[in-house]
């Protein structure tokens, strides 16, 4: 199978788009949706197993879902009926979840785990469409609270030996995420997501060292903290680099969220 890559995946707004919605535009739901599809093809083959970081599950330690029979966590409010019921059957691993936590704790992290937790739609939201028959067991991995991109990215370098039996490392965040101004944007917020979209491009596209040491900074870029006024959706890219090592960054897919930029990216 070889190395597989990781992939950083940006994952819309709550069930968007998989559901149409009045405010997005019609172009960007199906261009974003056709990604979605596409999410499966970043292997050349098919993973054994998805670990996947969603920016929607937090703990004081990185955390894991031990859950043996993970159900669907309608974790968004205010939106159509038919956004609560999407009907979808993922599986975990459990043995793949205990060797993930032995990899973090001999980085020197404590690690915890919830055996209650669904999947929330961080995971599910982008993964339904290119798993549909949920084929692929998915262990999802928390984001610890503290939001360090240091801890973050050392983090992910504990994963990486993973890529080598066959496990596909997904980040699910946005490259944007400004819920106030992505669902009411400004012709100045607009102009700030493409600015920080074209530093978070020109930042991943350098060597392995240079861009850790530019997302470890990454509140310095244009436009930063207007686009993250919290970095939670950021912090699963975070991971994604530390387990690329010094693999190429590809933008997957680049495209808008009510007019605001947006990127997915993969490495290896």
């Amino acid at each position: 199978m070889g190395r597989l890559p990781t992939a950083f995946v940006t994952h819309g707004g709550g069930p968007w788009p998989l559901i149409p919605l009045d405010v997005f535009d019609e172009s960007e739901r199906l261009s974003l949706k056709a990604y979605f599809e596409r999410i499966k093809d970043i292997p050349a083959s098919q993973p054994k197993a998805i670990l996947l970081i969603s920016a929607h599950w937090e703990g004081p330690n990185f955390t894991l879902n031990t859950n043996p029979d993970p159900k669907l966590l309608f974790d968004y409010y205010g939106f159509p009926d038919e956004a609560y019921d999407f009907q979808w059957s993922p599986r975990t691993d459990l043995v793949l979840a205990s060797e993930v936590e032995g990899l973090i704790r001999d980085k020197g992290f404590d690690v915890d785990s919830n055996n209650k937790r669904d999947f929330d739609h961080g995971v599910y939201i982008p993964l339904m469409l290119s798993y549909p028959n949920a084929e692929v067991p998915i262990v999802q991995l928390s984001l610890r609270r503290n939001l360090s991109p240091e801890d973050h990215l050392k983090c992910g370098e504990a994963l990486a030996s993973l890529r080598d039996q066959g496990v596909f490392i997904i980040g699910s965040g946005n490259s944007y995420h400004n819920i106030g101004q992505m669902f009411s944007p400004s012709t100045r917020s607009i102009q700030e997501s493409k600015q920080f979209d074209q530093w978070l491009k020109e930042a991943l596209s350098l060597d392995d060292k240079s861009r850790r040491d530019k997302l470890v900074q990454w509140e310095m870029a244009p436009g930063a903290k207007q686009c993250h006024p919290r970095e939670e959706h950021l912090l699963p890219l975070m991971v994604v680099v530390g387990a690329a090592g010094v693999d190429d960054c590809h933008v997957t897919w680049s495209g808008s969220v009510n007019g605001t930029s947006n990127s997915a990216f993969h490495f290896g």
